[in-house]
């Protein structure tokens, strides 16, 4: 049983992500150094989630649910990084995942990887082609789905050897030094598929709802659970279809305007990157096919 990485997330009700998250990481790692926070103990998650280290919590909807999630995050992240030399930490809809080019797998490579670092990899959005892509995903997301965007929001520093802490979201580190592999990734699946999309947003602006807050200014919620900010589904995915399709995959540029823009933040001990909206689009190539 490997003990040099574990990986922790929070989820309710999300099965269709967990599925995919258990089974990726579980397949990497070992579901035995999984570690999954079932907000409400739901019963689907304890089934899903079988034979990894399942923490139950209460379910009660709260305005601060963010803060009061990643309060928690950060003490079970305290105490997992020191029985592993890694700890990976995110949303039950991030993945990381590892070129194939490298011709080796991610734990084989964190196995190798220095310690007491924070690691950042790029953030890239799964998207559901509407338009072109009819393949229902089943086991593997990427396959049905080839085309990415860029998501910065979503390069998040979360491969964790060190004493650090994350901010709310996961966003940013207190840590100084930016390490970006350019091997390394972090799939964003919450538009890997349309019908999925809308059954996680109804849930989640129920929630909102039950919190009784009239707007996400007024809450320690993430804004894309509030129905005023949500649209048109179908028009999002759209919208996201008609970005100008780049060539090749180099991603170097992007990581270097990240470097470019380093800074601390104001007023907070963590440290960011500038955050573009890149409207622009990438299909993934072959060697990533069955990857997720």
């Amino acid at each position: 049983m490997q003990s040099n990485v574990a990986v922790m997330t929070m989820v309710r009700d999300d099965s269709f992500f967990l599925e995919k998250w258990v089974a990726y990481y579980g397949g990497l790692f070992g579901r035995e150094n999984l570690y999954v926070i079932n907000h409400g103990h739901g019963d689907s998650v304890k089934q899903i989630a079988e034979g990894c280290n399942i923490i139950g919590i209460p379910g009660d909807h709260h305005r601060n649910f963010d803060m009061k999630r990643w309060r928690m995050l950060n003490g079970l992240l305290t105490g997992l990084r020191t029985y592993h030399d890694h700890v990976i930490v995110g949303d039950v809809d991030e993945l990381v995942v590892l070129d194939p080019e490298l011709g080796t797998d991610l734990l084989t490579y964190l196995k190798g990887t220095k310690a007491n670092r924070v690691l950042t990899p790029l953030g890239l959005e799964v998207m559901h082609r509407i338009d072109i892509e009819e393949e229902v995903i089943d086991q593997k997301v990427i396959g049905p789905r080839r085309h990415v965007r860029l998501a910065p929001h979503y390069s998040k520093p979360c491969i964790i050897s060190k004493p650090t802490k994350l901010a709310r979201g996961g966003h940013f580190a207190e840590s100084e030094t930016l390490i970006t592999p350019p091997e390394l990734f972090l799939f964003h699946l919450k538009f890997c598929d349309f019908t999925e999309y809308s059954a996680a947003m109804d849930r989640r602006n129920e929630v909102t709802q039950k919190v009784n807050v009239s707007s996400f200014k007024d809450a320690s919620i993430g804004r894309h659970w509030f129905s005023e900010m949500r649209g048109e589904d179908a028009k999002t995915f759209n919208k996201m279809a008609k970005y100008p399709m780049q060539d090749g995959f180099d991603l170097a540029p992007y990581r270097q305007a990240m470097h470019d823009s380093w800074e601390k933040r104001s007023g907070s001990p963590f440290w960011q990157f500038d955050r573009p909206d890149y409207k622009l689009q990438f299909k993934l190539p072959e060697r990533f096919i069955g990857t997720i």
